[in-house]
């Protein structure tokens, strides 16, 4: 949501979105930002958010908006902040020492990964300290950055992509796929988030109420996984009862690793369903 739309983010109030990300980067014009920081701060200080995480993507530190973004920030009630075209673990580090310096040192942060720098030095920005706790990637910069055609498929960015799942994976993050910016295009919109589940990213990030529906529905389990998942269990305990280490479903062999990723789907539901 555009810092600078108090409507949009107030409607935010209302969405049955996971998160919401109050922007005061590319969203905002330069000549507005200034304003814009100030409404965010006094909307935020009014909550009514409820369960929604809210994060605040502040300008890049490199710019004359960054460094007051982060000071402006910091005391905020927020559940993290989102910095923006990271290309190193440097970048990550400074941020922290400015959230800490201007009293947010329990603010976690997110970071966005929008260049073909930032996807090579994903494994090393995802290991940039304990405060980071999501990758998103910035698929439209990051497209035109590798002079990539108009591509429904998506691809010349398949490799980029899943390379920063694995380096969100490997660090314990979790990792958003980037936004699909026609919005009349739902079907499109449906099939980049089949893709994106496919590819292992947790969710989408959005720029329309209107996408939610279709994210939640690809990204949340399905009754048929939720079924599955609670019968995974279910033989396991039943096994470990027996003394065995491994047990069978539906002809399928189920160890361990496929017990984790259950109770990840059933956590997952019984969150959605809160």
């Amino acid at each position: 949501m555009p810092g600078s739309n108090r409507r949009a983010v107030n409607k935010a109030r209302s969405l049955a979105a996971d998160v919401v990300v109050v922007d005061l980067e590319d969203a905002v014009a330069p000549e507005a930002k200034a304003d814009a920081r100030a409404q965010v701060v006094a909307e935020i200080g009014q909550g009514g958010f409820g369960r929604r995480e809210v994060i605040v993507r502040v300008n890049a530190l490199d710019t004359v908006w960054g460094a007051a973004d982060l000071e402006a920030v910091a005391p905020l009630a927020v559940d993290g902040v989102l910095l923006p075209k990271v290309e190193s673990p440097d970048q990550v580090r400074e941020a922290a020492s400015r959230l800490d310096g201007a009293g947010g040192g329990a603010l976690p942060l997110w970071v966005m990964v929008e260049t073909p720098a930032g996807v090579i030095n994903a494994p090393a920005i995802a290991a940039a300290g304990d405060r980071l706790r999501c990758l998103v990637l910035g698929t439209s910069d990051l497209g035109k950055d590798m002079r990539l055609p108009p591509d429904e498929s998506r691809l010349g960015l398949l490799s980029p992509l899943s390379w920063c799942v694995a380096a969100a994976r490997a660090a314990g993050l979790d990792v958003l796929d980037g936004v699909h910016l026609d919005i009349a295009d739902g079907d499109g919109f449906r099939r980049l988030c089949e893709q994106g589940r496919r590819l292992g990213f947790d969710g989408k990030t959005l720029i329309h109420p209107d996408q939610i529906a279709a994210a939640n529905e690809i990204f949340g389990p399905t009754d048929e996984e939720v079924d599955s998942a609670r019968e995974i269990i279910d033989a396991w305990e039943r096994a470990r009862r027996d003394g065995q280490g491994v047990a069978v479903v539906r002809g399928r062999l189920v160890e361990n690793l496929h017990v984790e990723a259950a109770r990840r789907t059933l956590d997952l539901y019984e969150i959605i369903a809160g």
